[in-house]
């Protein structure tokens, strides 16, 4: 979409923004501004922590690829401008969102919609369904059946840090030995080693191993532990670019676009 096509769109915005503000006499002073300041930037930054195959993949050339990727790169599209990635980590994930001066606009990858999240920053409407899940061995798949065959003294469960798998392992998990290992890429390789008998994860990453590795396998994948959704997340304060995103998000739903991103990603379209 140019930039010319995207005016109505940043009018229309406008327009309601100022009917939401009649009650108080005052038009809202940042309407449109982060959009402004991306397209006088000529660049949309994107955090993405690019450790999360088949979302954000950051190859060691650092070029990015995913299914996050690809959303992002159609934000930027909407908007007239190009797109370039910057780094984070699951750790610090909302301190680079809310950091001030602004290191990125957003942030995309397999970040899941959360009450605590809504609470100090914003997030899309989602485009992913999502839920907790594991990664085993292959020839051990048989031993998993639920939770309670997890949480036991002798299986060894790996998380990645700071994110939501770390969090689940640590209020779910009583018995089980939690290992924490800092690169989230890794951990399916040296569960299908032996160095660790499960991996928490999500079924939107859990295929994409079981597709590549024929040593492991995702039993419960049918079977989540939650359900969620994943989502954009950005800082507070810039509702107009928020509306930019549900609307592009909107149209890759209606035109088919979505459904054609999971299908290429092996993903469950839930929309």
């Amino acid at each position: 979409m140019s930039r010319s096509l995207l005016l109505p769109l940043l009018l229309a915005l406008c327009s309601t923004m100022a009917l939401a503000s009649c009650g108080t006499g005052e038009a809202d002073p940042t309407v449109g501004s982060k959009v402004a300041e991306i397209q006088r930037r000529d660049t949309l930054l994107v955090g993405t922590t690019g450790d999360y195959r088949p979302l954000s993949f950051r190859e060691p050339d650092g070029t990015y690829w995913g299914f996050g990727i690809e959303v992002a790169s159609e934000i930027a599209r909407s908007l007239g401008v190009e797109v370039a990635f910057v780094p984070t980590s699951w750790p610090t994930l909302s301190a680079d969102v809310q950091a001030q001066p602004q290191t990125f606009d957003l942030a995309i990858g397999g970040i899941t919609i959360t009450p605590a999240r809504l609470q100090t920053m914003l997030m899309s409407e989602g485009y992913l369904a999502n839920g907790k899940t594991i990664l085993c061995r292959s020839a051990e798949a048989a031993r998993y059946r639920s939770l309670a065959d997890i949480d036991k003294p002798e299986v060894r469960v790996m998380v990645n840090p700071g994110g939501l798998n770390e969090k689940f392992a640590n209020d779910s998990l009583r018995h089980a030995t939690v290992l924490v290992h800092p690169r989230n890429e890794e951990i399916p390789t040296l569960v299908a080693e032996g160095q660790a008998d499960v991996m928490i994860t999500e079924i939107t990453e859990a295929p994409y191993y079981v597709a590549n590795d024929a040593r492991l396998a995702a039993p419960l994948l049918d079977k989540p532990f939650t359900h969620g959704e994943i989502g954009v997340l950005m800082r507070q304060g810039q509702a107009d670019l928020l509306q930019v995103v549900n609307t592009v998000l909107r149209r890759m739903k209606s035109d088919g676009t979505l459904r054609r991103l999971h299908e290429r990603y092996g993903l469950v379209y839930a929309y």
